[in-house]
């Protein structure tokens, strides 16, 4: 949850909508974590300061609160000091009293006093008397449990808790009643189960969990609202939200004002680090985005996920991908650099400058500023904005693409004269193990090529005798399948024929009119 000063909602029509950060927020979200991380070993001092200089360019104040407010959870501070405050407080205000301080010289005198009874240096003593102050405390240890989008899902969580917190009641239909259930008792939270028929007259209806709304008695409604019960109402959002279909309704009490808060898996509430099942899980969205849309694609590259380790020195890296050619026993490893510290940058640019003997296209933040450095450790970089574009990925490949059509074409004669009487060059190129763009320019001293396709000038001069206008269409494509043809429109107009349609009943050959 985060503090009720935090809380962002729309009022809007007498609603009640907490304000979510959007995807338009995940760079904000990426700068508020790079600054915790690049602050380790500064006073808190300076982390606030600049956590205040991002305010200015956020929507909202609010919002580089809320993420910092998060974030300080994961956070380690301590006091680092010479001395230990206290007892420096204690010793150096001793000696003030005896010395009677007014001028500077007189303090200078008091702190030397209370260096001499510390066996520490006056500095030192100075520097140590209020080390222990929140402002002056040392980030210590920053480990986030959470990439950007995952603190944007964190973020969004927790405003919706926060927003439950002033509920009286709160509504529930979710696709997993049991676990809903299961929740609120393990909560200790007050609730009932209302059927759906409940007061129009159906009420001894039997009705399944699974149509009925849970309504759990929010910390509002107590007599005496205790934050420990508030806190595990809101918890339960957590167990809501898990489901894959829910939607939420609740009584707000907003200041002695009555307002409807409305919530659904619609809207921009997870629970970061929980999964669907799948047999494949990826470390960030623009990842599962990438892998999802070039694996729609029809190429020769087949995609790898995680492949495996390579050598980096005395350690390994795992590189995000791997793109393996289809025709060749050729690989090319594919690394998404999107983290936003500038530490993990750092490691992540030592790792790819000795990796050796091994092929690498780097994607890469383009907020991150180091696709030249890339470059110069003889990797592709290919900078990305929120998406990672498949024509540069697909431009990247197709250089090393170009080479092994090369090498394949190389190594194939000048001449090929396939067995087939008939053969789609597809099929020849998976017969000779190469791509089709490797046999494209060769000759083919038996056969004519149709469209795609490599037939004997013997079967198209039989099929001139048996295909003739007026025959059906898909006669005339049972002639060319019986003969191993699958590019019906390509034979036919070659041998002369067009096809006319009758709508859905099928279509009749035709001549070709003379142009």
């Amino acid at each position: 949850m985060l503090t009720k000063d935090l809380l962002r909602v729309s009022r809007a029509g007498g609603g009640y909508a907490p304000r979510f950060a959007g995807r338009e927020h995940r760079p904000l979200a990426a700068r508020v974590l790079g600054t915790f991380q690049g602050h380790v070993g500064e006073p808190r001092s300076d982390l606030d300061s600049a956590l205040a200089d991002l305010e200015g360019e956020a929507d909202h104040f609010k919002l580089v609160r809320g993420f910092a407010k998060l974030l300080d959870r994961e956070a380690v501070f301590e006091t680092r000091a010479p001395v230990p405050p206290e007892r420096a407080r204690r010793t150096a205000f001793e000696a003030a009293e005896q010395v009677g301080v007014v001028s500077e010289a007189e303090r200078d005198e008091a702190l030397g006093r209370a260096g001499d009874r510390l066996a520490a240096d006056p500095d030192d003593v100075a520097g140590s008397l209020y080390a222990d102050l929140d402002e002056r405390q040392v980030l210590a240890a920053f480990e986030a449990r959470w990439d950007p989008d995952q603190l944007l899902a964190q973020y969004n969580l927790s405003l919706a808790q926060t927003a439950l917190f002033d509920a009286t009641e709160l509504r529930v239909r979710t696709s997993d009643p049991k676990a809903l259930v299961s929740a609120v008792k393990r909560l200790r939270l007050m609730y009932e189960i209302r059927k759906e028929g409940d007061g129009d007259g159906n009420g001894g209806r039997e009705t399944a969990l699974s149509e009925r709304e849970v309504v759990v008695t929010g910390p509002d409604a107590l007599f005496r609202s205790t934050r420990r019960y508030g806190t595990r109402f809101a918890r339960l959002l957590r167990t809501v939200a898990k489901a894959d279909s829910w939607t939420l309704s609740a009584t707000i009490d907003d200041h002695g004002t009555e307002r409807t808060l409305s919530l659904s898996d619609a809207d921009p509430v997870r629970v970061p680090g929980v999964e669907p099942v799948a047999d494949v899980t990826f470390d960030s969205g623009v990842e599962a985005d990438f892998a999802a849309r070039f694996e729609s694609l029809d190429s020769d590259w087949e995609l790898t996920r995680e492949p495996e380790p390579l050598e980096t020195g005395a350690r390994v890296m795992i590189p995000d991908f791997a793109f393996d050619y289809r025709h060749a026993d050729f690989r090319v490893f594919f690394e998404v650099m999107g983290f936003w510290t500038p530490e993990y940058v750092e490691k992540k640019l030592s790792q790819l400058e000795t990796v050796e003997d091994v092929e690498m296209v780097v994607a890469v933040d383009e907020s991150l500023g180091v696709g030249e450095e890339i470059a110069a450790r003889d990797h592709r970089a290919i900078p990305y904005s929120g998406t990672i574009r498949l024509k540069d990925v697909r431009d990247a490949l197709r250089r090393y693409e170009d080479e092994l059509v090369a090498e394949n074409a190389a190594d194939l004669p000048d001449e090929l004269a396939p067995a087939a009487d008939a053969i789609s060059l597809a099929a020849l190129a998976d017969e000779r193990g190469v791509s089709e763009d490797a046999i494209e320019e060769k000759s083919f001293p038996d056969h004519e090529l149709v469209g795609r396709t490599l037939v004997r000038p013997a079967v198209l001069d039989a099929l001139r005798e048996e295909i003739e206008a007026g025959m059906t269409f898909s006669a005339a494509e049972d002639a060319l399948a019986s003969r191993g043809i699958e590019d019906a429109s390509a034979v036919l107009s070659e041998l002369g024929f067009a096809v006319e349609w009758e709508g859905l009943s099928g279509g009749t050959v035709r001549e070709k009119e003379s142009a």
